[in-house]
């Protein structure tokens, strides 16, 4: 994955599948990337923020797939605001932010793109586990697992990127109209290969290799056989077969049953996504591994950089469309800000109304409760 700059490869010594923008791109090239960045940043931003918050604040939403989940939401952020927010300074200007930016910004790019498909790999592997090995699902599949496979995968993948603290450099390209600069790599782009090579077989196609062949597995028990019940759904169903029908059992069942179908529908839709939007950069970067001069088509450039960030993005919007709970607890994240800011509304009007009447004087030594009733009634 040749992520090294989403924003802002130099040309002459990127390996060749820049996503930047030069200085001859034209007006409808800025006017189309700002627009689309500000966009798919926006809606990616607040809804992967939305994630976080549903999570963190809903005891009920604390499962280990929502632990991964999260994990993805923040990568997903990272992407956004290291490579989607500085390509809108940088399709209008030149490099802005220096040395330390360049740098510190490319690390970033690279650590929210490899979190995420680890990401997406671990609630992959800990689907297969729930669904097809229920019963050690109920001692491996735990919030506190999740939680440590979470910084396992955050500490390997912020050490593995410290490379690109020394792979990428700032470079001054002189134009007729003046200097531009840019943030590219250090050496020639054929000494990157290994990397970028390394990159795509990590961190895309195993992956997609595992996805498949857990999600077929999953497939065939979910659709095929019967779906086994865990361990407490055993023991509920033996505790419930003492003292209830066995009609309300099988509707339990059922219910567990469909709400694991619908979470696990859910998570394909997330790891098919990731596989479309992300192969054409994918593809961009092996063609021009193997093609010199390398395919530069600004048009197709656009539309990758727009892939990738609308796969940061596109998440949180499926998470609301093919689960109720998560749509349940964004409603309830929405009523409770607009309640919480209604609250501290009235609360101002309040206090500003007590002080009002507390400096009218009472008349003919009437109580306090009668002179705040007479103030409240008489015209200010």
């Amino acid at each position: 994955m040749d992520n090294s700059t989403l924003t802002h490869p130099d040309r002459n010594s990127s390996n060749g599948q820049t996503l930047s923008t030069m200085p001859e791109n034209s007006l409808e090239i800025q006017v189309v990337t700002i627009s689309l960045s500000l966009l798919i940043c926006g809606v990616g931003i607040a809804g992967n923020i939305m994630v976080v918050l549903v999570v963190i604040r809903s005891k009920h939403m604390m499962t280990a797939t929502n632990c991964y989940l999260v994990s993805l939401a923040v990568a997903d952020l990272t992407v956004l605001l290291a490579a989607g927010l500085p390509n809108i300074s940088e399709v209008v200007a030149s490099w802005i932010y220096g040395y330390a930016g360049c740098v510190c910004i490319t690390y970033l790019q690279y650590l929210g793109i490899n979190v995420s498909s680890c990401s997406i790999t671990a609630f992959t592997v800990e689907r297969y586990i729930a669904i097809c090995h229920s019963i050690k699902a109920q001692f491996i599949c735990t919030v506190s697992r999740a939680k440590k496979i979470i910084a396992c995968v955050w500490i390997f993948t912020s050490l593995y990127c410290i490379m690109w603290f020394f792979l990428v450099d700032t470079n001054e390209t002189v134009y007729a109209n003046g200097v531009v600069v840019r943030c590219g790599y250090r050496v020639s782009r054929n000494l990157y290969m290994p990397i970028y090579f390394l990159d795509f077989t990590l961190f895309y196609v195993v992956p997609l290799i595992v996805a498949l062949v857990l999600y077929g597995l999953i497939a065939r028990i979910l659709f095929r056989d019967p779906l086994p019940m865990n361990l407490s759904e055993q023991r509920l169903s033996i505790h419930q077969g003492r003292r209830q029908s066995s009609v309300k059992v099988s509707c339990r069942a059922n219910s567990a049953a469909a709400s694991r179908k619908q979470v696990t529908k859910m998570l394909a839709v997330v790891v098919v996504l990731f596989a479309l939007l992300w192969m054409p950069y994918r593809t961009l970067v092996v063609v021009n591994s193997f093609m010199d001069p390398p395919y530069l088509d600004t048009w197709f450039l656009l539309f990758c950089r727009m892939c990738i960030y609308t796969n940061s993005a596109v998440n949180p919007i499926i998470y609301n469309a093919m689960s109720q709970k998560f749509r349940a607890a964004f409603k309830r994240l929405c009523v409770c800000k607009c309640r919480s800011d209604q609250g501290r509304a009235g609360k101002s009007n309040v206090t500003v109304y007590y002080s009002v009447i507390k400096d009218f004087p009472s008349e003919n030594g009437m109580k306090k409760h009668g002179s705040m009733k007479t103030d409240t009634l008489s015209p200010a």
